[in-house]
């Protein structure tokens, strides 16, 4: 099957982010590239019934290559970021993650950039900025998105929810999780009063910091071949 453990890691986390309480029914959708293809979830399916050969694969104009569902409708979005965004550190962008995670979409509402609570933000960048808002599935959300994308891993989408993309789809998941994460702290921490805030150098430095975070990469660890 054409990018079979594409299409298979596609229906894994769409799962998941429903299980996470990032998205509510079929709402949000993943997508994975692969050389010129993209693997990406259907629109209108329930998540918990997706099987590898229902997730759709599009060109990266866009037209459809393999399966019988139509992809999501904000393939625009997604399509746009394989074509228009660039990873901060030059890392290839290989998956893309859109929720409808309630506390980012609640910030979307009331800040143009998430304010600097804590120093995770930094999965995203030196801030998260919001999208301005335009209709679901449009080329103006896709177009505000990467404005908003400029130097950044991720943003919220204003009255929408968050879309974040990574050179895996566990680190592009990972940096959506973060990301609620924080908007969920601010909110709570807002709701009882004036939350102290970082200062825009410390969130800086640690962008600097996580570019060497975590463990090096055994060099006998058998890398899987994507087909």
């Amino acid at each position: 099957m054409l990018l079979g453990d594409e299409r298979a890691e596609v229906c894994e986390y769409a799962r998941k982010m429903v299980a996470d309480g990032l998205v509510v029914g079929t709402s949000g959708n993943i997508s994975v590239r692969s050389g010129e293809l993209v693997a990406v979830t259907p629109t209108g399916v329930d998540y918990a019934s997706l099987a590898p050969e229902d997730i759709p694969v599009v060109s990266l104009d866009g037209s459809a290559v393999a399966g019988s569902l139509k992809p999501t409708s904000e393939l625009p979005m997604h399509l746009g970021i394989y074509s228009g965004a660039s990873d901060p550190d030059g890392k290839e962008i290989s998956a893309s993650v859109h929720t409808h995670s309630v506390h980012a979409t609640a910030v979307s509402t009331l800040v143009d950039e998430v304010p600097p609570i804590h120093y995770m933000l930094a999965a995203i960048g030196a801030s998260a900025r919001v999208a301005g808002y335009a209709t679901y599935g449009t080329p103006e959300l896709a177009e505000t998105m990467l404005e908003a994308l400029d130097g950044r891993r991720g943003c919220l989408l204003a009255n929408h929810g968050t879309i974040t993309f990574g050179d895996t789809l566990h680190a592009a998941y990972h940096r959506a999780e973060q990301l609620e994460w924080v908007c969920r702290l601010w909110l709570l921490a807002r709701s009882a009063g004036t939350p102290a805030l970082l200062p825009r150098q410390e969130i800086e430095h640690i962008v600097d910091r996580l570019r060497g975070y975590g463990q090096a990469e055994p060099a006998s660890r058998p890398y899987r071949t994507r087909r």
